[in-house]
């Protein structure tokens, strides 16, 4: 697929004799929205994990735009693994928001934007604050700028993420159950958030229990059980007329 951002083959992930991931096929293309739903333990964060390195793999091999993530492949067919400072180059193009919001508290929300792409992309202090007060303000957060985390609501916290990952200007967008640890009324400003930024063609994967979202924003919906994708299509497919009783069970389940 030449406009895959991603493209995963055979991915395995064991944590001791325990495998979480077993032989994962994946391929998502530049704008696509894919929503990852699934039981607790499925695999589901692992897999996120593995496709920002964050966990090295196994086995198998995980493209990001074209370039093997992690590793540089020989002409013998051999993987040599990445030194740091290129796997953080190719880091950089994967965003990431995790069920903990996971802010800097020392930091004011317009700090904890403008910090990446400040110290790690070598941007001037003036253009990151910049770009950092037009993030906030397209989150909603124009007048919390210079508020601290403990200050802040969790969706509020949630939404400096959100404006923290876009900040490096990535290609991929990964969230990680980004309104799981939120009170049930700040869910919906998260998720609105998250709605705009399909809007604009962001590739973003998503690992949700918010089957709403996923009817309305997914245009792929994944199944995972038992460290394996079960099934998966449109959210007309997936969730309308699932084809496994294992999916028809879990959204049964919930709702």
């Amino acid at each position: 697929m030449t406009d895959a951002v991603v493209r995963a083959r055979s991915i395995r992930k064991s944590f001791g004799d325990n495998e979480i991931l077993k032989g994962i096929n994946l391929d998502i293309s530049t704008g696509d929205v894919v929503c990852v739903i699934g039981p607790s333990g499925s695999g589901k964060t692992t897999l996120l994990r593995c496709l920002n390195r964050l966990e090295a793999i196994d086995s198998g091999r995980i493209w990001i735009d074209g370039e093997l993530l992690g590793y540089v492949e020989q002409a013998d067919g051999r993987l040599l693994e990445r030194r740091y400072e290129d796997l953080r180059r190719q880091r950089q193009n994967i965003g990431m928001v995790f069920q903990r919001f996971n802010l800097f508290p020392h930091l004011t929300a317009l700090e904890n934007v403008a910090e990446g792409p400040w110290k790690i992309k070598g941007q001037s202090r003036a253009s990151a604050v910049a770009s950092a007060e037009d993030l906030l303000s397209s989150v909603g957060l124009g007048d919390r700028m210079n508020f601290y985390p403990a200050q802040l609501s969790g969706g509020q916290q949630q939404r400096v993420a959100i404006a923290r990952a876009l900040a490096m200007e990535p290609k991929l967008m990964l969230f990680d159950e980004p309104t799981s640890a939120l009170d049930p009324e700040l869910v919906g400003e998260v998720l609105a958030v998250m709605k705009d930024l399909a809007s604009t063609g962001m590739t973003m994967v998503v690992v949700t229990h918010e089957m709403s979202f996923a009817r309305e924003v997914a245009d792929h919906v994944i199944f995972m059980a038992d460290g394996a994708i079960v099934e998966a299509g449109s959210p007309e497919q997936v969730l309308g007329n699932p084809q496994h009783r294992r999916t028809a069970d879990f959204l049964a389940r919930v709702g």
